[in-house]
Formats: C-alpha cells, structure tokens, sequence
C-alpha cells in the first residue's frame, strides 16, 4: 500500500513538470506535454484551449479536433473543456520499445480560418517491467583441463523499461570456482561473462550450479534470474580459437536476400576429431534468428530476409565454435546497417479549403499537409514545392508540415479550377519524389455585370406591322456563374407621342426578345429610340443597358391623292378626279392645256409619281408630262376635232404594288367665248334631258326651276365682277401695251362668262391653288409664278391673297420657281401650276 502510494505521488509531481513545460513550449508555437505510461482512459493531458489562445464557445463551430493521420490514435480534444485526454491506456514499452525517448505526436487542426497546431507527448516510463532471462535454466559444459581465468558468455537479460528502471546489474551465487563479471557493450547493453577462477576436477566435483540474478535501478528494485548448470567434461585439451574476437562489419539495407555478410573463423589446436569445428548462434534472439543464418561448417553469415535500417539499424550476434570433444569458444559479430534511399516521401494531405470564394483575401490558407520519409540522414530530408505560375505559394509551418496560402487574387471568369500539384523530394542520391494534386475550386462571387455582345442594336420595321411582330432579340452575357449569371431583361422608361413606351414595345425577361405591341403607321412614327436594361440575379444584383433605335420602314400604303383638278361632284369619295379646261382650236403643237396636280402621303420611291393619259377622245390630240403632269398639246387642234374632249391621266407612284388615281378632263375646243358657251349650253342642255328622262316629269320641273335660279344668280354674280375685272384691265391695259407685251392682243374684252350655275375664267394666268382639310383656310391666288414638278413636305406659307388681286405680266413669270412644301402627315397640300384654262369652281366664292 505504502508503495502504490509513493509510485502515485511521483506521478502526480511528473504530471505537473508536464504542465508547465507544456505552457513554456506553448509560447514558441509548439505544445508539449508529458504524461506518465499506464495513465487510464480520459486521463487529462494538457489544456490546449488555454495554451493556444482558442476560445471554449468557438471550438465546435471551428471544428476543432485532433487530425487523424491513419496510424493509432491516443488522444482526443474535449470541446466542452478545451482538454486533451487519454483516448486509451498506453504502454510506453509497446509503442516505443528500447527508445530513449517515447514522444507521441498529435496535431490539432481548426477552421474558419483554417490553421494547424502541432504538439508531442512524451510517455514517461514507470518502473512496471521486472528483468528477465530468455530461459529459466541454462547448462554450460566445460572441459577439466581449461586453466583458469578462462571466460564463458552468459545469456543476457532483457528489462523493457528505460533509464533507472531499465537492467543496471547482474549477481551470482557465491562458488569457489567462479566469478561474474559485468562488460558494456557497445551498444551500452551490459554483458554478464562467467570466469574460471580455479582449476576444475570432473572426478572432485562434475557438475557446479549456480544462479544469476539481474536487477533493475527502479524504486522499489525488481530482479529477475535463471539457474546455470555448469557439466565440467573430460579429455580434450583445446578449445577452438577464433581470429578476432568482435567481427565488425557495414552493409547497406538494400543488400539481395541470399548475400554473404562475412566469414568468422576458428581454429582448433588439437588433432582428429577434436579438432573439428561447428559453428553456431549462441543464445540469438528469436527475431535475429530469421534475419541471419550461419553455415556451420564455413562459418559463413548469410542474409535470410530483407534488411530494414528505420527498424534496425545494428545487430549484435554471438557466434559459437565448438570441436567435437565439446569444447567451445565464442566471438562476437557487429553488423552495421547503412541507410538506402528507398523510401519515397509520404504526403499527407490534412485539410483542403475548397471551394474557395474569388473575393478570399491574400494570405488565406487553402491546405494542409505533412511529409514524411522514414529514411534517415540526407535521405530522409525533404523539400516540398508547388505548381508555378499558380496564385498560391507554399509556406512551411514546422518541421515537415506545410500550408498552401493565395499569393494573388483569385478570378473565377478567368480560371474556375486549380490543380495544385505538390511534389516532395528527398535529399538522397538519386533522389527520389513522390506528388499529390490538390483539386481548388474557385466559388463564383457576383462581381461581373452583364455584357451585351454589341454596344447599340438597330433594327427595321415595316410599317402596318402585325401587332406580337418580333422586332430583333438583344443578348447579353455575364461571365459570372449559377444564379449570378442568368440574366434578366426589361424595358427602360420612355414614351412615344405622349403615350408610355411599354405599350408600344416590349422585352422578354428571359430571352430578350422585342416585341411590338401595335402597329406603327410611317406617317405618324418614323422611328423609336429606346432602352434595354439586363440585371444579373446576383446579390446585390448588377445590371447595365444598351440602346435600341427602331427605323419604320415606309410601305406604300397611301395612293396619290390628286390636288388638281378638284375631285367631280359624284366622285369626292373616290378616286376619280375632274376638270373643264378651254384649249384654242389655233394652238400648236406643245402648247399648255392643263396640270394635273397630285401627292403622295409615301416617302421615298413610294411618293415617286408619274403621269400618263390612260384615256383621250383624240389619242394624239394632246400628251402628258411623265413627272411634270403637264397636259400638252401633240399637235394643232384640227377641224375634224371634235369640241369637247375627255381626257383621263392615270397617277401612279413607284411603290411595290404601285398605287394610283385618276383625274379626269375636260378640254373644250374653241376660238371665242361664244363657241366656249354654245358648247357648255348644249352640254347643260344634254344632261338636263338625260336627267329628267331618267327622274321623270315632275322631277324634271323642279329641277329646272332650281337650275334656271341657280344660273340666274350666277350671271348677275359673273356681270358685277366682269364689270370690276374690266375697270382694272383697262387701267393695266397701257403698261402692258408699254411693256411691249402683246399676250393678251386679240382676246375679247369679256373675259368671264356664265351659264347654267358655272362661272369660267378665261384668260392666261398662272395661280396658286392651296387647299387644306379646313375649306375655311382654303385660298386661291394668282401670282406670276409658273409651274413646277415636284411638291416638298414643307408646311405652305399662311398668308391669303385676294382673288382678284393685282396680277403681273404673262412675261414676267418665273423659270423655275421655287417649289413649295407638302406635309406627308397632315392632309394639307399647296400646289403650283400654270395654264390657259377654264377653272370651275362652287358658285359660293367669299373675297377679302
């Protein structure tokens, strides 16, 4: 009782040594403990919370735990205490056999951030192993006639424990013909030898036994021994004699199983039989047993298995000769085994971050890992290195272990995946490398906004488009990945004409595809300038935009619409167009009868217009100006002509289907105002039967009636204004004359003339006609301009002229006027022709 008590105290005070160097080491990066052997199961080891600076309530989310290499495991970290314990008893004998020292070594790795603790325990050793002999009794034989002071190996004890607690002394009994004594080897392994101190007589004494006793220098002393009995012989004189007394020999640890080592030699004295010598182990341990074999009759030492230097490094073998009389000697053999570089390194991975965020500050540990080569010397000292040209460097933490940190920024859209390639290499010659690839995968982090593949997108539309028509599809990419890179469209704010964007237009969110929600009308829209956004799904999300310009593409849908001559009374819905114009039955070839006057609300070669004479009365009477519209005429009227002819000119742009109208005109042939009258009378007259033949007599009377008072206000209408036409005639009269103008000779004085409800005006003028969808802004002036061909969208210029206002000289009239403009997106027109005709127009006239 009283000794378990003292072999506990002496723990006790070890364990507290442990502790405090443990917390001196833990300063310097490295923990270090010290426990005594045979602790149980949970015994504490040391307070590694505390030593390492870690906090208690951190630990389980940092998951903080011993690493387990593979091998045994004998400690495990408490995270509700921060302690390292006993995970089993250990038995410092088991683990580390003869070792001086029996150190423990164990790593404790931790997350977020990640980093690796190393540290060592050392076993200490207790006194918990007696000395013991291989067998509890031997038998030595010896010859009578050996004088004394001859020497005889004993077979050696064995005790586990080290230091004090190891073997320190043998003992024998008390004889009066021998004596111990006690030898170090080289190895510091003491040695007990018998020595013959006396002169022994077989037929005294045959057989002497004695006991040998080893002790060991623990507290308390435990010993252990076995009996020796020593047979002395008879006869034969000399014991065979070895030429060395130690072999001493070198070989390398990858030597060919089967190859000799050396050769032990002896010699005996004698002759005969007796000199014969056998050759053999004596008291070899089992284990070196199958190692080693001795040829006993050439004394040779042979390998019988491979050689390992990390397990043994030296072996120590006692060799015995004996003659065949039974005498025998002995030497020793010393074989050293010199390490071969024939390990490859070992490469421990311990931990790999991965995946890693592209945002990961530099410096942050991506891996962990240790290497190892159980060679010795040069051969077992290793550099480690990593794949260049990678954002990672390799830095050594202790001794053989080493973390892979981020050297540079990390960019996912540039490189998503590394192969870490660690190679060790050993110090041996050659040396020999081993690897290992670590996989790290880069974690996408929404930092890249969407990219449209062009910088501006432009299309064309067709107008009377179908509404739902696909316009173009905008596309954008991000360079991110997963949710950080689908993209999302939709249309930016805007408007047209005073109406929101969105319901003209329209974007699909997952394609980008545009949309137009109506139709467009050229007339009205021409283009649509818009934007497209595209936002990432990331968080916070990013986005960026493009402009889109949509051109309307004219298409020809509107027919010219004529401006002269005024549509016909039964005709202002259609497309027929009507007019009386007076030509002289005197005219020549190429004279101006009439213009025909049109539009077209197109553009481009849709509004392109060209004329031509569809129908005529006389064929090649009169001609029509492709592009002027002028009606000319072919030749000089003839007798045979008849006085009224119709002439029908077809007006048709350039569009694809080509679009067309007609106008129609009536072309008197006369020589005088009465010829000009007879005609339209007797073409009232006409009608007048035709209508009442058709309507019947009653309709006929009244419409008559209506004629006759409709005609009668007329010439009292056309008399007061000939009578103020011919004052201000008259009185230009003399310039005209003065100018030397001789236009107007030969033209009687009456110049307007009436009948059945139509005025004429018969002169050579020129006038502007100006027409609007309002007839109250409506005015026709005469000026001195001539005609023109074409009709530019160009607002008219808004100042009225009287209609009997002052008039210029036929001579004075322009070449090429200017044209006047033309709006292709209001029906509001303004023409200019020149002609000799008869103008009709509504018997309601308002004059300023």
């Amino acid at each position: 009782m009283c000794a378990a008590g003292r072999r506990w105290g002496r723990r006790q005070r070890v364990l507290l040594w442990g502790v405090l160097l443990a917390a001196w080491e833990a300063a310097w990066g490295q923990l270090r403990y010290s426990v005594p052997e045979e602790m149980p199961k949970g015994s504490f080891v040391g307070d590694v919370a505390k030593d390492l600076g870690l906090q208690l309530p951190a630990l389980p989310d940092r998951d903080a735990h011993v690493f387990d290499t593979g091998r045994a495991r004998y400690f495990f970290l408490d995270l509700q205490s921060g302690h390292l314990s006993m995970m089993e008893q250990v038995d410092r004998e088991e683990i580390c056999a003869a070792a001086p020292k029996c150190i423990l070594n164990f790593e404790i790795l931790v997350k977020q951030p990640m980093n690796i603790y190393k540290g060592e325990v050392e076993i200490l050793d207790i006194n918990d192993n007696a000395p013991s002999f291989p067998e509890r009794s031997s038998i030595l034989e010896i010859i009578e006639y050996t004088a004394p002071g001859a020497r005889f190996p004993l077979e050696k004890a064995h005790d586990p424990d080290i230091g004090v607690n190891s073997l320190q002394n043998y003992e024998c009994s008390e004889s009066s013909y021998f004596t111990l004594d006690v030898k170090n080897g080289d190895d510091d392994v003491k040695y007990p030898e018998l020595i013959l101190v006396k002169s022994l007589d077989r037929e005294e004494q045959a057989v002497h036994n004695l006991i040998l006793t080893a002790t060991d220098g623990g507290s308390p002393v435990k010993s252990g021994s076995t009996t020796i009995q020593v047979v002395v012989l008879d006869g034969n004189d000399n014991a065979p004699e070895f030429t060395q007394s130690v072999y001493k020999v070198t070989v390398r640890e990858d030597v060919a199983v089967g190859s000799r080592v050396l050769q032990v030699t002896a010699t005996d004295r004698d002759e005969g039989p007796n000199a014969e010598v056998k050759y053999s182990f004596f008291k070899i341990p089992e284990k070196f047993d199958k190692t080693f074999k001795l040829d006993p009759e050439s004394g040779e030492i042979e390998i019988t298995e491979k050689l390992n230097f990390e397990e043994h490094e030296f072996y120590e073998l006692v060799v015995q000769a004996r003659d065949a009389g039974g005498l025998a000697s002995h030497s020793k053999v010393h074989i050293k085994v010199a390490d071969v570089n024939n390990h490859v390194p070992e490469i421990v991975i311990m931990s790999v971050f991965s995946p890693v965020p592209e945002d990961t500050p530099l410096g942050t540990v991506i891996a962990i890992f240790s290497v190892q080569d159980r060679d010795s010397g040069a051969n077992g000292e290793v550099q480690c290195s990593i794949t260049e040209s990678l954002p990672f460097r390799l830095e050594k933490s202790f001794d053989n272990y080493y973390r892979v940190v981020t050297a540079e920024l990390l960019d996912r859209e540039q490189e998503s995946e590394y192969n870490v390639t660690v190679r060790a290499a050993d110090g041996g010659r050659p040396s020999l490398q081993s690897s290992r690839v670590l996989c790290v995968r880069v974690l996408d982090v929404n930092d890249n906004a969407p990219v449209f593949l062009q910088e501006r997108y432009s299309a064309r539309l067709w107008e009377n488009n179908v509404a739902g028509l696909l316009v173009l599809r905008v596309r954008a990419t991000d360079s991110d990945w997963g949710e950080n890179a689908r993209v999302r469209y939709r249309l930016g704010e805007g408007g047209v004409r005073g109406s929101p964007l969105s319901s003209y237009v329209s974007v699909q969110a997952e394609t980008g595809a545009l949309y137009a929600l109506r139709s467009f009308d050229y007339e009205e829209v021409r283009e649509v300038g818009l934007w497209v956004w595209a936002e990432d799904g990331g968080s916070p999300a990013l986005s960026s935009n493009v402009s889109v310009r949509l051109v309307i593409v004219d298409e020809n849908d509107n027919a010219p619409q004529v401006l002269y001559p005024p549509p016909a009374a039964g005709a202002l819905s259609g497309s027929v167009w009507s007019g009386v114009e007076l030509a002289a039955r005197s005219s020549e070839a190429g004279a101006l009868v009439a213009k025909v006057v049109a539009v077209d609300a197109d553009a481009g070669q849709n509004a392109w217009l060209s004329y031509e004479l569809a129908k005529a009365t006389e064929p090649g009477l009169f001609r029509v100006g492709l592009h002027s519209g002028e009606v000319r005429t072919a030749r000089s009227p003839l007798a045979r002509d008849a006085a009224r002819q119709s002439l029908v000119v077809l007006v048709k742009d350039h569009g694809r289907p080509a679009l067309s109208a007609t106008a129609t005109l009536s072309v008197v042939l006369a020589e005088s105002v009465a010829e000009l009258l007879a005609e339209l009378g007797s073409a009232a007259r006409a009608e007048a039967e035709a209508g009442a033949g058709e309507a019947g007599g009653s309709l006929t009377r009244w419409l008559v009636l209506a004629v006759a008072a409709v005609s009668c206000l007329f010439v009292a209408f056309l008399l007061l204004l000939l009578a103020l036409r011919l004052r201000r005639w008259r009185r230009s009269q003399q310039q005209l004359l003065a100018a030397g103008s001789g236009a107007l000779r030969g033209v009687p004085a009456t110049h307007f003339v009436g009948i059945d409800g139509v005025r004429a005006f018969l002169h050579s003028y020129s006038h502007d006609v100006s027409l609007t969808a309002d007839s109250r802004k409506s005015h026709l002036r005469f000026s001195a301009a001539s005609c023109c061909d074409t009709l530019p969208a160009r607002p008219p210029p808004d100042e009225p002229a009287p209609l009997l206002g002052d008039e210029e000289p036929a001579g004075a009239q322009q070449e090429n006027p200017a044209p006047l403009p033309v709006s292709s997106l209001k029906p509001s027109f303004s023409a200019t022709f020149h002609s000799t005709s008869l103008l009709l127009f509504h018997p309601v006239v308002c004059y300023t």
